[in-house]
């Protein structure tokens, strides 16, 4: 196992020397892995009964690997090199960064982006398998992501059988009709882990397995780490790290995930998920924000923001003030943010196992994709985009006034989400609007793909602190993508989800500046002009 080690300072060491104490005479850590579901109250008991799986993850799914490997080789045998990963949130996140961190291909397709799905579908598609994975077996972009290549399959003349791979829990619909469909194998999660959780699970292991990481490796690492939470002591570092999170005087509740030299790629996207849909409700919870290390939040001084980063075994770091770093390897810190995730949500007095909120934004979509209303008018169209906004815009006449009056929304405590529907592979670059966002309004900023992001901090947004302004980007597509026996297109499920998702957020009040673009191209070129003018003048909070 990689080495582990935990720094900090400022408000982050006075929560250790607050908190942990407590914790370890309470012994925290040993009745999370004796699965005590008595330790975030009554009212999250029956949830937590039924959640606390992850804490022996590592060990009960070795029996997993043997089945893993021999598909894996048995593919490659037949001329499958490619594994594209049909998944959301939890069932997405985790495998990304286990093989990136470990140099593998694996395409995720999280979208129901039309041009994002043709990239996928069109690529080396008689090399390739799709693993579909799904708690629930219900999630309406899996499922039609693996309609659409089954469809492809076989009009390519191929057997979509022996391409469809199945991750779900057992007993749900999914598990239920793919054996009865006779797809090439299902494999069966744990039910008493949820989605976030679930790195360790099937969720995470067979998707990696498969593009051919070491999982077994991967297993024996996490279960050292298991081993060293599973103390009470005041040196736990997973207690310290819960205690940072979620523990400082007064809350600093924006958590900021730098990544620094830790050689893990893509973790903060995990760990923002993991965070934000486990502490973000009842008004309360701290929310991750993904940044690099020159950052503008990272040097603001904000007295709501904590710093963390992840950095080398071998880095020689240099606190700033209210700051944290923490070194390991991936299985690692996956488990021991799992664990202190679990243990802020103690302090903040929460369940950290439900997401009472997510599924507002889901059944808003849904009831647009029934009913099919007419698109809100546009309160004017600037160029190649097209504003639409609350009361707050003021008057605004052009597109670059109207995201200033968004940013005249925040105050010394908000937070600005960028919500980005569109290709997010073949327009990678549209997130360095964050860095300039978070320079012009002094406040963090935190960067979401739709419809991934609903999956993830889309529970902070709405069950939080209601402190966030919105900046939600759609974007017309070069076509659309019919999906088999569903009478609703790609285009029309992307657009639905995003205004369900506005619905919902101007439905609690909060600020909402909706932006289409007419021109995909000409409208992020167009964007990003108006966000660097504003660059250049006076802070909102400033003025």
């Amino acid at each position: 196992m990689s080495t582990l080690s935990y720094d900090a300072s400022g408000a982050a060491q006075q929560a250790i020397e607050q908190h942990v104490p407590a914790l370890v005479e309470d012994r925290i850590a040993t009745r999370i892995f004796a699965k005590d579901h008595t330790l975030w109250g009554p009212d999250a008991e029956s949830e937590s009964a039924v959640r606390l799986g992850w804490v022996d993850a590592a060990t009960v799914s070795r029996s997993l690997v043997e089945g893993i490997l021999e598909l894996r080789d048995a593919l490659r045998a037949e001329g499958v090199s490619r594994i594209v990963l049909c998944g959301m949130g939890g069932s997405s996140l985790a495998p990304e960064v286990i093989a990136g961190t470990a140099g593998v291909e694996l395409t995720v397709l999280d979208s129901t982006d039309p041009e994002q799905l043709g990239a996928a579908l069109t690529d080396r598609l008689a090399q390739t398998a799709i693993v579909v994975s799904s708690k629930s077996g219900s999630t309406v972009e899996t499922d039609s992501q693996r309609r659409v290549f089954e469809q492809a399959f076989t009009l390519a003349g191929i057997d979509a059988k022996s391409r469809i791979i199945i991750v779900t829990d057992p007993g749900s619909p999914l598990d239920k009709a793919s054996r009865e469909a006779g797809y090439r194998a299902v494999f069966n999660a744990d039910p008493n882990v949820g989605g976030r959780f679930s790195a360790l699970t099937a969720f995470g292991l067979v998707p990696s397995g498969l593009a051919g990481v070491d999982i077994q490796a991967f297993l024996d690492e996490a279960e050292e780490a298991a081993e060293i939470l599973n103390e009470d002591s005041p040196e736990n570092i997973g207690l310290r790290l819960g205690a940072a999170l979620g523990g400082t005087t007064p809350l600093r509740n924006k958590i900021l995930i730098v990544e620094d030299g830790s050689g893990i790629v893509g973790f903060a996207d995990w760990a923002e998920q993991l965070i934000a849909e486990s502490t973000g409700k009842l008004g309360t919870g701290v929310l991750p924000v993904v940044a690099g290390p020159s950052a503008p939040e990272v040097s603001s001084g904000a007295d709501d923001v904590l710093v963390i980063r992840l950095v080398g075994a071998d880095s020689d770091v240099e606190l700033g003030e209210n700051e944290a770093a923490i070194a390991g390897g991936l299985a690692t810190q996956m488990f021991l943010w799992e664990f202190a995730t679990s243990v802020a949500g103690r302090l903040l007095g929460i369940n950290p196992f439900d997401q009472p909120d997510v599924e507002a934004a889901k059944i808003a979509a849904r009831g647009l994709l029934d009913a099919r209303p007419e698109p809100t008018p546009a309160a004017f169209t600037d160029g190649a985009i097209e504003v639409r906004g609350g009361d707050w815009l003021r008057g605004a006449a052009t597109a670059e006034e109207a995201v200033g009056a968004l940013l005249g929304t925040l105050d010394d405590d908000s937070y600005l989400s960028v919500q980005a529907y569109f290709d997010r592979i073949a327009y990678a670059g549209f997130e360095g609007v964050r860095d300039e966002l978070a320079r012009l309004s002094g406040r963090p900023v935190t960067f979401g793909w739709g419809p991934r992001f609903l999956h993830s901090t889309g529970q902070f947004h709405k069950g939080g602190p209601a402190i966030g302004s919105f900046l939600q980007v759609t974007a017309s597509a070069n076509g659309d993508i019919a999906i088999p026996e569903r009478p609703f297109t790609f285009g029309q499920l992307i657009t639905a989800q995003a205004a369900g998702d506005a619905q919902v957020l101007e439905n609690h009040g909060r600020p909402v500046l909706r932006l289409h673009l007419t021109d995909r191209g000409a409208g992020v070129a167009q964007l990003q002009d108006i966000i660097a003018a504003l660059a250049g003048q006076t802070s909102p909070l400033e003025s």
